[in-house]
């Protein structure tokens, strides 16, 4: 088992959202049944405008807008201990911001289950680095050498 500082906290989402929902969801009902979470604002779902900055000019653009979720608890664990959390996530489901920010309250305030959480953060590393190898072998296989272009280019010259 790690320590949850081996993750920084900025990745603790993505880590989770490589995750079944199904098995977030789970998790977050199990851990939440001795305590009490409160909402901070109500967790939220829409549209964020996705803004860069032009090369030439730098003058902003808006280059589309892209789902965004929302949400900040507090939780309260059976023995007092309070703790916050939040979690902003590129996904239309505010119910899985929620549940990413009660995760995100407990393991960064070390409550009541917080070793169960480090588990997930484990399995979404794993989970993470079984993408980015199967990534890694479908652009090997897409891999284009443009040099051989070049070398039948000069041999149809007349």
């Amino acid at each position: 088992m790690t320590d949850s500082t081996s993750y920084p906290r900025r990745d603790w989402p993505r880590l989770f959202l490589s995750l079944p929902p199904q098995q977030i969801k789970e998790a977050v009902r199990t851990l939440t049944e001795s305590c009490r979470v409160d909402d901070q604002a109500l967790p939220q779902s829409g549209l964020a405008l996705l803004q860069l900055r032009d090369g030439a000019l730098a003058e902003p653009y808006y280059i589309g807008e892209t789902p965004l979720s929302r949400a900040q608890v507090t939780i309260i664990d059976k023995n007092g201990k309070k703790g916050a959390g939040a979690a902003q996530i590129l996904d239309d489901r505010a119910s899985l911001a929620r549940d990413i920010a009660i995760l995100d309250a407990m393991l960064a305030n070390r409550l009541n289950g917080h070793q169960i959480i480090e588990h997930l953060l484990e399995e979404g590393a794993h989970q993470l680095a079984r993408n980015e190898a199967s990534r890694r072998v479908i652009l090997d296989r897409t891999r284009v050498d443009f040099a051989l272009l070049d070398a039948t280019a000069e041999d149809n010259e007349i």
